[in-house]
């Protein structure tokens, strides 16, 4: 038995994604899902191809039946387990002709799932939790890998907490962005290309290979601090719920290669530990801002450090010198005078002589004030200098280590590593401009008979 390969899974991610706009994050929590054996929810309103999702995932199971029910308060527990056998009524049994129904699927998507009766979710709740279907006085093992539910809320009544505990993933749909919509309404409905099935057989590699699979200290860590950041917030998982993500986990390092859960597998943090949508941005942000430090920084004090180099260049370069300012004021005050009414030759010459009396009038500086000043600025620019190499190192092993990982959404890779970009580039920019202010400094007028102590330095804010 052998694995399914990388290249096959992202081949079926790919064609489960096919013409579902903005549906990256859904369609890999699906099969991955599927792969460990798990269940999904997806919460969102009507028409946003949460069933159609469901349809294309159990055409990646080889020999995976399908299963579809839209719930209502009215359904009855015979639209999803099959009616009541006849024959078995007159031997005195009450049994379930099963064949074509739920107990018999390897995929099903449920709509509508927290409006079904308490009948429906008590046989349910064995069903996911179990794979086993209580049939008269026997219990059936099913063949189900995973069950795709959805709804356009949450549950809103207490009773169905424990119902909403069986889905380890739940993934918010919205309708598709403005981005999107000219795509969305050039749609052709082409039926994708599909990759051929996982066989049962992989499946049960998979399931072997994640059994192999360890938990890193770094992983231990992340899921540590999320524990203690839940706890902040006043909420909890359950035993059961940590141990069923560390399975999934599992499963998701084996399918990619790898031989140890560590800390970036928390991708699925807002999926699996927000009990509602809204629960679901705060996770998020814990994860990229707390775990990863993956924010994009604008580096104020850095930049306020910078603009007080610009400011004291701008200073120094338009001071004046005390003993000459008078005489040079007064040349320039001439100069512009005889100029006027000389035409183009007259401001030729004005703009030539009047360089030339800026310059008598500009202060001159000791070699001790300009080499203090320049050693301040290369203080600071090594500083930056440092930090920027630190940012473009961090983004370039973010970047490397999400190379290989099949599962991770394209977009919040990109927008993980961009933020590391993001700083670089700030402190690229402040970088270019205290350069600018060092060469200011440098080609400051230079008495060199000036005997002066070093001036104070730049003051600067706290960091």
């Amino acid at each position: 038995m052998s694995l399914p390969t990388p290249e096959h899974l992202r081949a079926w991610l790919v064609a489960l994604e096919s013409g579902l706009l903005e549906r990256s994050l859904a369609v890999r929590a699906a099969l991955l899902a599927a792969l460990a054996g798990e269940h999904v929810l997806l919460l969102g309103p009507p028409g946003t191809a949460k069933s159609e999702l469901a349809r294309r995932l159990h055409r990646a199971f080889d020999g995976a039946r399908y299963f579809e029910r839209l719930l209502t308060r009215f359904s009855t527990p015979e639209e999803l387990f099959g009616p009541l056998s006849l024959k078995a009524l007159e031997d005195d049994r009450y049994e379930r002709l099963v064949d074509g129904f739920l107990p018999t699927a390897g995929i099903a998507f449920l709509d509508e799932v927290f409006k079904a009766n308490s009948a429906i979710l008590n046989a349910l709740l064995t069903l996911l939790n179990e794979r086993e279907f209580d049939n008269g006085s026997g219990r059936l093992r099913t063949p189900l890998l995973s069950v795709v539910a959805a709804s356009n809320e949450g549950p809103a009544d207490e009773a169905l907490r424990a119902f909403h505990d069986r889905f380890l993933l739940r993934v918010p749909v919205t309708p598709v962005g403005d981005d999107h919509f000219a795509a969305l309404l050039r749609l052709d409905g082409a039926e994708p290309r599909w990759p051929l099935p996982i066989s049962p057989d992989e499946r049960t590699a998979v399931s072997a290979a994640a059994a192999q699979v360890s938990l890193g200290d770094e992983a231990v860590q992340a899921l540590a601090a999320l524990r203690a950041w839940l706890a902040a917030q006043g909420r909890s998982l359950s035993d059961r719920r940590w141990r069923q993500w560390v399975g999934l986990l599992r499963v998701a390092a084996a399918t990619e290669g790898r031989r140890q859960i560590d800390g970036l597998d928390l991708w699925t943090a807002p999926l699996v530990a927000a009990d509602e949508p809204a629960q679901a941005a705060a996770l998020a942000q814990w994860f990229q801002a707390d775990w990863l430090q993956a924010v994009p920084q604008e580096a104020p004090w850095l930049t306020r450090a910078v603009e007080a180099f610009e400011r004291q260049l701008d200073l120094e370069m338009s001071a004046r010198q005390d003993a000459e300012a008078d005489d040079a004021a007064g040349k320039l005050a001439l100069a512009r005078q005889i100029g006027m009414g000389q035409g183009d030759e007259g401001d030729g010459m004005l703009r030539i002589v009047s360089q030339q009396l800026e310059q008598q009038l500009r202060r001159r500086y000791s070699p001790v004030h300009v080499a203090a000043r320049v050693a301040q600025a290369d203080e600071l620019l090594a500083q930056l200098q440092a930090q920027r190499a630190q940012a473009a190192a961090t983004a370039d092993a973010l970047a490397a280590r999400l190379q290989g990982r099949l599962w991770w959404p394209p977009a919040l890779a990109l927008q993980v590593v961009d933020a590391h970009r993001h700083t670089e580039a700030v402190l690229a920019a402040l970088h270019a401009r205290l350069a600018l202010v060092r060469e200011g400094f440098a080609t400051l007028p230079l008495d060199e008979s000036l005997d002066e102590a070093a001036p104070p330095p730049v003051q600067l804010e706290p960091a």
